[in-house]
């Protein structure tokens, strides 16, 4: 009888495992940070060419005070976009990254960040941004986004270069701590046209 609950205390232990993964979001939070931070979840960078979009002036965001921002209002810097929600544990999972990567440029007048909270729950990111002490600000939509921007999916990462060119464009948590991710965004700030 006690060899059986010995062969079974295995199978237990995975299964509780595998429960918290699939129903507390924090653990699976938790879970992807991990493969993140083994180097899992890179961001594909470099390989692609970079793609014009139509009219930069249409793409809005609003900060937690109304301030209103355009995409062609950041014409000249490395704009990243990062679209997440506090309900979103590949989103929170990505957040350390993130910040590793905003704390390099914070001071960086070249690089802007704008952390666009798909819930535009300003109360709600703007606690768990406190919480977790990080830096950056959060932003909420201003206007429609178009669907090579942001099609649902989260969390998405875009990219533009110096001139409002897609740059990047990623889907589902990466490694924006990454030096290769760092590397690359040193390269956009150096590029002219």
């Amino acid at each position: 009888m006690r060899k059986d609950w010995k062969k079974h205390i295995g199978t237990a232990i995975l299964v509780v495992f595998a429960i918290l993964i699939l129903f507390v979001p924090a653990a699976k939070a938790k879970f992807i940070q991990g493969l993140i931070e083994i180097g899992l979840f890179n961001p594909s960078v470099g390989d692609k060419k970079t793609t014009a979009v139509s009219d930069l002036s249409a793409i809005k965001f609003a900060d937690e005070k109304g301030n209103v921002v355009s995409l062609a209002d950041l014409k000249g810097k490395v704009v990243f976009v990062n679209f997440w929600a506090t309900w979103c544990p590949p989103c929170l999972a990505e957040m350390p990254s993130i910040n590793k990567f905003h704390q390099q440029f914070e001071n960086d007048n070249e690089v802007v960040f704008l952390m666009v909270n798909a819930d535009g729950d300003f109360p709600k990111s703007r606690d768990y941004i406190a919480r977790k002490k990080y830096k950056f600000k959060t932003y909420a939509f201003a206007s429609s986004m178009p669907k090579n921007i942001f099609a649902g999916s989260l969390p998405t990462t875009v990219v533009f270069d110096k001139q409002g060119r897609i740059a990047m464009h990623g889907e589902g948590p990466k490694n924006y701590g990454s030096k290769k991710f760092i590397t690359f965004i040193k390269q956009l700030k150096e590029l002219k046209d």
